[in-house]
């Protein structure tokens, strides 16, 4: 029997037993939570210690990976431009860049004087040939690379023709340089890769007015201590656009039609001029 105003388990009354093992929990969580930052750093300076990954050596783009031909086409220039992870320059790295056309045949005739004329004598036929070829560099390829390396990666004219399939005469070889010289298809080392802060470059392919429409490729190499470490390999496309794309989808796709308007076109045209000169 309880007495008035008093109730089991109050101040006066008998304490009911503590609960230990929800206690002993409790501490043991704010133990593991306490200790966790001194496990924590071991595993955040092993992650710290661990080398990075290295970045590219090379890294190029080109400014216009399409050009469009239209008749006001005079040529113009490729603009290809990148970076490097090191210095460039004398002491450091090198930098370059060839750029290639379709592979075609090529024949080169040979003209000879006879009876005072000049008529086309010997001929011969190259395979395989680039339609376009151009290389510029930081350097004088021939200083950065010896000659098995540039044969292999067909760096300089002399060592383009020298891999063409062909007849090994050395005249007929000059002379498919010179031809493909004088129609400003083939530039070697004409001008030089310019470089900005000392990891920045950039380089100017020339494109002639006659250049073909097709697919072509840019090669940008980095020469370290005469090997080529780093390679990159870019890609434009030539299109005609406009009138002279109509007209050379008429010529392709209807040969005969596109003669007879060339035909009455070149009629029209002289009996215009007769009419004038006889006003005149």
């Amino acid at each position: 029997m309880t007495s008035p105003g008093l109730v089991p388990g109050g101040r006066h009354g008998r304490r009911p037993p503590v609960p230990w093992r929800p206690v002993l929990r409790l501490l043991l969580v704010l133990s593991a939570v306490l200790l966790l930052p001194w496990l924590a750093p071991p595993a955040r300076a092993q992650r710290d210690d661990a080398a990075p990954q290295p970045g590219p050596a090379l890294a190029a783009e080109l400014a216009q990976p399409r050009i469009a031909v239209d008749t006001a086409f005079t040529g113009t220039d490729l603009l290809v431009f990148g970076a490097t992870d090191r210095l460039i320059g004398p002491t450091g790295d090198n930098v370059v860049v060839l750029g290639l056309g379709a592979a075609r045949d090529v024949l080169v005739r040979r003209r000879v004087k006879r009876l005072g004329i000049w008529v086309n004598g010997p001929s011969a036929r190259f395979r395989e040939v680039p339609s376009y070829y151009a290389l510029v560099s930081t350097a004088p390829v021939a200083g950065l690379l010896d000659e098995p390396a540039r044969r292999e990666r067909r760096l300089g004219l002399e060592l383009l023709t020298a891999r063409l399939p062909g007849p090994r005469d050395p005249e007929f070889r000059r002379a498919l340089i010179e031809l493909k010289q004088g129609s400003e298809g083939w530039n070697e080392e004409e001008s030089r890769v310019e470089v900005s802060g000392g990891r920045l470059f950039h380089a100017r392919l020339p494109l002639p007015s006659t250049i073909a429409t097709g697919d072509y490729m840019v090669q940008v190499m980095l020469v370290r201590a005469g090997r080529i470490i780093a390679r990159q390999e870019l890609s434009f496309r030539v299109d005609r656009v406009g009138a002279t794309a109509r007209i050379a989808s008429v010529s392709r796709d209807h040969p005969l039609l596109y003669g007879l308007a060339c035909i009455a076109l070149a009629a029209l045209a002289g009996w215009f001029g007769s009419v004038v000169f006889r006003r005149g």
